[in-house]
């Protein structure tokens, strides 16, 4: 009997491309965290969609599950291979197809890093918003995931930037789905339905994005606060006021010592509490009308306000800012949490998640998106053994995520739900909800083989 590796160096173009079980480099039996580790009987290294449409034909065929990857920073165990199933890896397909300079689109595969993208199209005064924390994730998981990131707060999430997608079914079929078109009612839109479905409903070969023009310039400004509570509670104030900042981020201090030792830089104001890190982008003199009714609006209400008019230090303050994640991962093993609340629910959030670090001895790091609502969690393990990490990790992250859901919040603003949320994703939703979800998967995938131990079955 022949194995999956074998099938597979007689199907498709490349045998090269193709790794057995053993072959495997263990890294590519994970997430970027490595904690949670599968095993696979084949990985295949995709370089066209007719590579992706034969692998799944044939898994299909055999009922073999199938994980798809890019990067392979995800933090939830997404790319975390079923056991005896086959890795699909589509970091080869790695092209920037077409720049549509009338239509302001542009066609990807599906292996493009964010930041290589982003760079090429800047490069053309063209712009590409979504900007998530990860810069060397890849198009196609930002597209799985909904990447969100900083600039959120003004320009959407990676969804409002798809216009249209190839996709391979776990038939092997291939459709194409969407258009240059910017409106379409033509029909469910079955796009969006992939966005965000980490892999469970289809393969991404292709992406068609929708661009806009570059931002003539950008400027940063440092909010400094005596606690973390005055800095939440003038978010809303700030988000009132009509200042249409880029990104609106915040910080703990004791959050940036971390940052300032991982990357050995220095950070301003090093006797605040807490900061809000705002980037305005447009015009020059938008911006400066727009900073100008920022000073007015805190008045009274911060510590201080630093324009960061130095390239370097403000490269350097947001570098320490879009760190942070690995500059816990330093200190300690750590469970990073993306949880999202409303944008007024922030502060009560916060000030939960510091009473709770209190009564359970926890640490909990809080930062993130205070002006979309995504507070973004370290849960760190310090030095607990396994037994206990693992106990008590599982008692706070439900208490964690019990209060979210109080609040009206959710367990994922941008991570997805991958292994790691799969439990509290089903304690916390509808069952009326999961079965229409299942009902979807089963449309796309009648045999279940892509990712289905992260998908929606309970």
């Amino acid at each position: 009997m022949t194995t999956a590796a074998e099938d597979l160096k007689q199907i498709l173009k490349n045998p090269s491309n193709i790794l057995s079980s053993e072959e495997i480099p263990p890294e590519l039996l994970s997430d970027v965290l490595g904690r949670k580790k599968g095993n696979a009987s084949a990985l295949v290294f995709a370089e066209s969609t007719d590579d992706v449409s034969s692998v799944l034909k044939y898994a299909n065929a055999k009922k073999i599950s199938v994980t798809p990857r890019g990067a392979g920073t995800n933090l939830v165990g997404s790319t975390v291979p079923d056991n005896g199933g086959i890795i699909l890896d589509l970091s080869r397909m790695n092209h920037i197809l077409e720049i549509d300079y009338e239509n302001l689109t542009a066609l990807v595969e599906p292996g493009v890093v964010l930041q290589d993208f982003q760079k090429y199209v800047e490069s053309q005064n063209l712009f590409y918003p979504p900007d998530p924390g990860e810069k060397t994730a890849t198009i196609g998981g930002n597209i799985a995931t909904n990447a969100g990131g900083m600039r959120a707060v003004k320009y959407g999430v990676t969804r409002n930037y798809v216009m249209g997608l190839e996709l391979v079914l776990a038939d092997g079929s291939v459709i194409t789905t969407g258009n240059k078109n910017r409106k379409d009612t033509t029909g469910l839109d079955i796009k969006n339905i992939i966005v965000g479905s980490e892999g469970t409903l289809a393969v991404i070969t292709k992406c068609l994005l929708k661009l806009i023009a570059k931002p003539e310039c950008s400027r940063s400004v440092l909010i400094s606060f005596d606690s973390l509570k005055n800095g939440i509670e003038t978010v809303p104030v700030i988000l009132k006021a009509s200042l249409n900042p880029t990104a609106l981020e915040f910080i703990e201090r004791k959050v940036v010592q971390l940052g300032e030792d991982f990357l050995k830089l220095d950070f301003p104001d090093k006797n605040a509490e807490a900061y809000l890190l705002l980037t305005f982008d447009g015009n020059k003199d938008e911006i400066n009308s727009n900073i100008k009714k920022l000073e007015e609006t805190i008045k009274g209400k911060a510590k201080n306000l630093l324009i960061l008019e130095d390239s370097e230090l403000s490269s350097n303050v947001w570098k320490i800012r879009g760190c942070l994640v690995k500059a816990v991962e330093e200190v300690s093993e750590q469970e990073p949490l993306d949880i999202v609340v409303p944008i007024s629910k922030i502060d009560t959030f916060v000030e939960y998640v510091n009473q709770l670090e209190k009564e359970t001895g926890m640490r909990m790091i809080s930062f993130g998106h205070a002006g979309d609502g995504n507070v973004h969690l370290c849960v760190v393990r310090g030095n607990r053994d396994q037994e206990t990490w693992e106990r008590e990790l599982e008692q706070n992250l439900s208490k964690l995520y019990s209060k979210a859901n109080e609040l009206g919040g959710l367990i994922s603003g941008e991570h997805g739900l991958g292994l790691s949320k799969r439990e509290f994703f089903f304690n916390l939703t509808e069952k009326k909800n999961t079965a229409l979800m299942n009902q979807i998967k089963t449309a796309f995938d009648g045999n279940r083989i892509l990712n289905p131990h992260i998908s929606y079955c309970d």
